[in-house]
């Protein structure tokens, strides 16, 4: 397995200026949001523009103003693309990028491993539980 090479990632982070690091840690901490993956993730495996009614549709949970967010955002960002359709009710389609691709590419390995290792995610966190929610001698440890 390669390992990182912390000297190679540390030039690159100092390379920046200061408003790309800036951006660059709201574009991670927003892929890192709730509902972000999962939308995209959907948009990519229609392989098609979707309304938004579909879209809400696909991921289950999401609010309407939510994914209103997370698609504005995604739009603001270069990841997805919105198109209106002057019609009457309007229509509005979004539609998976390149650049929102290519980042899937990088994350969807990290989802198998992270869906590879969930026994050992449940027995860490069983162990943990088991350790933290009750002492030797039967008190509530915080």
């Amino acid at each position: 397995m390669k390992r990182i090479d912390w000297a190679e990632a540390n030039a690159a982070c100092e390379a920046l200026s200061e408003n790309e690091d800036s951006l660059t840690r709201e574009i991670v901490t927003r892929l890192a949001e709730k509902w972000t993956l999962w939308t995209l993730a959907e948009l990519a495996e229609a392989n098609a523009p979707m309304r938004f009614s579909r879209i809400l549709e696909r991921v289950e949970g999401v609010s309407q103003k939510s994914l209103t967010r997370v698609l504005r955002q995604l739009e603001r960002d270069g990841m997805v693309t919105r198109v209106v359709f002057a019609e009457v009710p309007p229509r509005v389609e979004y539609a998976i990028t390149e650049l929102a691709l290519e980042m899937l590419e990088l994350v969807h390995p990290l989802w198998r491993w992270a869906a590879a290792n969930v026994g050992k995610f449940q027995a860490a966190q069983a162990g943990y539980d088991s350790r933290t929610t009750v002492g030797r001698m039967g008190k509530q440890i915080p």
